[in-house]
């Protein structure tokens, strides 16, 4: 199980830290979002070190379909009642921006970025889509709401923002590392203030972000309250009917549209990470119906984070703690948020104000009804006397028997059958092997 993008590009081999150091910003994580922030920071010429536990990009970021838009799904219709106009407007064009950016540094880079209009669909009842479009018009943008698509089967509306993009994500990444300061293979086994410590040494830093995907932190900032993971799942097939656009559907299952040079990715069969879902056996199943020629060359498996109202958190990890910092909470649109992250970043961490911090303030209150119904469902799996249990903070794990692996339906955390860790929060794994299955 590999994507495409990782049988076809390889991330800079970097080394591992080799003994105590210091610096003024530590970055620990090395994917998308920790090395655009690098980047960031390199090109102010601020003094920093990112740390990955693994290869650089050896999480999520290696397993996105690389949709480079700020069209998320049906996004800013549910911030606006907690935002308010003025902060979605900023969220939107802090999105927009870095599609922007992305098109122009894509010219210098060889990482297959085209241009591309971005659509959100319904299949049945288009009211959403019409409400988007709405918000867009009072964000002072256009999008084209229309009735047919290239997609196999009937769609009561097709939503498009254009001048998106997609691209190749490990290409494009592994010349943005190019000289960038970075350590890897160095895991951050204890964080105090001012100092992370490491297999490797200690690095002591002035101020410390966390871009590890799903916070590692616990103490602070209540992300397992106001986050959770979902898992969706992608078929590389060769054969299918070729697509203008990339296209995602207005529900929660994550089917979605793009291609390759000569391959369509189908995306879909999405659930919340251990419950039941569709999983690959239902895209096949989809494959067989809408494109029966076509022939499957890869599938993969992604893991998002998500919070409660479809924002992410880019900011001070919490008012407890004002020298640590956080980009989290992507819900599954990690390429443009993770750039408009980075810049919201390097101001804050060089003392700066940022016009764009305010709409992805981790502070920011959270919904009373979704939380709480967030925290029941995990309460109910810490109380189920069952093992496997996730070290993290203890939930009964469930077995994916399509993925082979034990999975934390709480807050997402995932291992092999042999209890060795896959996906965070948890940093450590099983002290004892799963039941054999």
């Amino acid at each position: 199980m590999e994507s495409i993008w990782r049988q076809t590009a390889s991330m800079p081999d970097v080394p591992c830290l080799e003994g105590d150091t210091r610096t003024d910003i530590l970055i620990i994580g090395g994917g998308i979002a920790g090395l655009l922030c690098a980047w960031a920071l390199d090109r102010a010429g601020a003094d920093y070190l990112l740390v990955e536990a693994r290869e650089l990009c050896a999480g999520v970021t290696g397993n996105t379909t690389a949709k480079i838009t700020a069209q998320h799904g049906i996004l800013y219709q549910k911030l606006l009642p907690s935002l308010g106009l003025e902060k979605t407007r900023l969220y939107f064009e802090a999105n927009q921006r870095a599609v922007a950016e992305y098109r122009a540094l894509c010219r210098e880079l060889d990482c297959d970025f085209t241009e591309q209009t971005a659509y959100v669909f319904a299949r049945s009842d288009p009211e959403k889509l019409k409400r988007e479009r709405a918000v867009y018009r009072a964000l002072g943008a256009e999008a084209a709401l229309r009735k047919t698509s290239p997609l196999p089967f009937p769609v009561a509306g097709c939503l498009g923002l254009a001048g998106q993009g997609q691209f190749h994500p490990l290409k494009f990444l592994a010349r943005i590392a190019r000289g960038l300061n970075l350590r890897a293979h160095t895991k951050v086994r204890a964080l105090a203030p001012g100092e992370a410590r490491t297999d490797h040494g200690v690095v002591r830093a002035n101020k410390i972000v966390l871009a590890t995907h799903f916070p590692i932190l616990n103490k602070h900032g209540l992300y397992p309250l106001k986050m959770y993971q979902h898992r969706s799942y992608v078929l590389a097939l060769r054969g299918a009917a070729s697509l203008e656009g990339m296209y995602v559907s207005q529900d929660d299952t994550g089917l979605s549209f793009r291609t390759y040079r000569d391959l369509l990715l189908l995306g879909g069969g999405g659930h919340r990470t251990g419950r039941p879902g569709g999983g690959w056996r239902e895209l096949r199943a989809l494959a067989r119906r809408w494109y029966p020629e076509a022939q499957e060359v890869a599938h993969w498996a992604a893991q998002d984070c998500v919070t409660l109202d479809g924002g992410a958190y880019v900011g001070s990890y919490a008012p407890q703690t004002p020298d640590l910092f956080v980009a989290t909470g992507f819900n599954k649109w990690g390429m443009t948020t993770a750039l408009a992250g980075a810049h919201i970043l390097q101001d804050l961490l060089q003392g700066r104000a940022n016009i764009y911090a305010p709409a992805f303030d981790p502070g920011r209150p959270m919904a009373g009804g979704a939380a709480a119904a967030n925290a029941a469902a995990s309460a109910a799996h810490l109380l189920t006397p069952t093992v496997p249990r996730c070290p993290h903070l203890g939930c009964a794990l469930r077995y994916n028997a399509q993925e082979d692996a034990w999975e934390c339906p709480c807050h997402g955390s995932r291992f092999d059958r042999s209890g060795a860790l896959l996906d965070g929060p948890a940093t450590d794994d099983l002290r004892r092997p799963p039941p054999a299955r």
